[in-house]
């Protein structure tokens, strides 16, 4: 008896489990929708996810730009890196590359992306000057940069070794358009009505 209420109640988590997958998949295959059409991709598009955690939205992205446009998924985390590329061999998705970033650095090619976006990255950097360049240098000129991200918020623990100025675990607007700017970005426009209560600020190269 027990071992029938053990298994019921493993196939219970195993469904609950697989619809919040599929439910959160489904987020994100919207999010991209409305990124790509902020960024204007289109087929042929090259784009990277700087912080792509477990490739959900750097798949999402795949798909939209198609097999002739490409996905630069970078982390820093090495777990989350070998999982990344088990994932990407799995699917396999052969317009996916996957490159372990760096504190200060992307660490992708010069002018090699289209489009570059972070989703709730950018306030985790603890060298965003140096990040920032980077970031810039990866560009095509008139490239587009889109930065996702919500303000300080209680009940989160601080991020360590950012810089004082983002107010507790989260960035101001403000923060991300100065600092950006200030790296030779130009300020496109700023959305303030991004799922989950953040933000999306957009930037071009000049």
């Amino acid at each position: 008896m027990y071992r029938k209420r053990l298994l019921a109640a493993i196939a219970i988590c195993a469904a609950f489990a697989g619809a919040f997958l599929r439910s959160a998949n489904a987020d994100a295959a919207d999010e991209m929708k409305r990124l790509s059409a902020l960024m204007e991709w289109k087929p042929g598009t090259i784009v990277a996810d700087i912080g792509a955690g477990d490739g959900r939205y750097a798949f999402a992205a795949a798909q939209l730009v198609g097999g002739s446009g490409k996905v630069f998924a970078t982390e820093i985390d090495p777990e989350k890196l070998a999982s990344l590329r088990s994932e990407v061999a799995k699917r396999r998705l052969a317009n996916v590359l996957i490159l372990e970033s760096k504190e200060a650095d992307t660490n992708l090619p010069a002018a090699c992306c289209d489009a570059i976006f972070l989703r709730r990255v950018y306030h985790h950097l603890t060298k965003p000057t140096e990040f920032d360049a980077a970031l810039l240098r990866s560009l095509k000129p008139g490239g587009r940069l889109a930065i996702i991200d919500f303000p300080a918020r209680s009940g989160l623990d601080p991020v360590e070794g950012v810089p004082a100025n983002r107010g507790g675990h989260g960035i101001p607007q403000k923060v991300v358009i100065d600092e950006l700017t200030s790296a030779g970005l130009q300020w496109v426009k700023t959305v303030n009505d991004w799922p989950a209560d953040d933000y999306c600020v957009l930037f071009a190269k000049k």
